[in-house]
């Protein structure tokens, strides 16, 4: 990858509002499998809100603020090894950075595109 292709994605954070964003263009910003554990969580949920509706909103909760915890620890964890990475005087993998930046920015479009 080029350095102008770099700032190319970089830039195309300055894309037209997020809503036009496709899903295809977010980075993911969970591993596979534990996407794969919360949709299967989610799906037991949503199967019981019929039968019982204040149980199921109670275990949504639960598994929204869950998955908020992970994803901060994901962001954490991504944090202190660039500023460890900072700290020895490294620069940094320039790949890392360009996909630490597209989480984020996947991120970041995703809450405001509600």
């Amino acid at each position: 990858m080029t350095t102008a292709d770099v700032a190319n994605e970089m830039n195309s954070g300055t894309r037209e509002p997020t809503a036009n964003v496709a899903p295809s263009d977010h980075a993911p910003l969970f591993a596979d499998n534990e996407t794969r554990d919360f949709r299967t969580r989610w799906q037991d949920i949503q199967a019981g809100f019929v039968d019982d509706p204040r149980n199921a909103v109670k275990h949504a909760d639960e598994l929204v603020a869950s998955t908020i915890h992970r994803l901060a620890e994901i962001f954490a964890d991504e944090k202190a090894k660039l500023e460890a990475t900072w700290a020895r005087g490294g620069e940094g993998d320039t790949e890392a950075l360009r996909q630490a930046f597209r989480r984020y920015r996947s991120f970041f479009d995703r809450l405001l595109s509600a």
